[in-house]
C-alpha cells in the first residue's frame, strides 16, 4: 500500500489560505490508526448524534471530557494504586481520543452505562442562519 500525504496531493505552494484545513486533514489521517478505545458514531435523529466509547473498567472519575476550538477530547487514565494483580486481562492503558466537531454541533450530555460512555451531540443551526421571509411593504407615491 502506498502512503500518500496531503502535501503530495495538495502542495502548499499551490493553495493559499487553506493551511488550517490541511493541518486538520493531516491530523485526521494520523488518527485513523488509533483504534483504542473502540467507538461508534451513531446518527440518532435528523440532527442528533452520539459517540459510544467502550471503556470497560474505567469509572467516571477516570475520565475527562473537554471541548476546545470545536475539538471534543476524551481522556482516560486509571488510578490503579494499591492493587495486586494475579492476572491483568482488562486493558487499563491511558488514552486520548479526539473528535473534530462541525461548527454548529454541541455536546448535550455524557453518561456511562454498562461499560459504554455515550456522548450525545446536537447539530443546531443558529437562528440568524436560517432562511426567513422578508416582508415587502407597499409604498404610496
Amino acid at each position: 500500500m502506498t502512503n500518500v500525504s496531503l502535501n503530495t496531493l495538495f502542495p502548499r505552494t499551490a493553495i493559499i489560505g487553506f493551511d488550517r484545513m490541511l493541518d486538520e486533514l493531516n491530523g485526521l489521517a494520523k488518527q485513523t490508526n488509533d483504534n483504542y478505545p473502540p467507538h461508534n458514531i451513531v446518527k440518532t435523529g435528523e440532527s442528533d448524534y452520539s459517540i459510544e466509547l467502550a471503556i470497560a473498567g474505567f469509572s467516571k472519575d477516570d475520565l475527562t471530557l473537554e471541548i476546545k476550538d470545536r475539538v471534543l477530547t476524551v481522556l482516560g487514565e486509571h488510578n490503579l494504586k494499591d492493587r495486586e494483580y494475579i492476572h491483568r486481562g482488562i486493558s487499563t492503558k491511558k488514552f486520548k481520543k479526539t473528535f473534530r466537531l462541525s461548527e454548529h454541533v454541541h455536546v448535550k450530555n455524557a453518561e456511562i452505562s454498562e461499560g459504554i460512555l455515550t456522548i450525545e451531540l446536537k447539530y443546531t443551526i443558529p437562528e440568524e442562519l436560517l432562511s426567513r421571509k422578508i416582508p415587502i411593504n407597499y409604498k404610496n407615491n
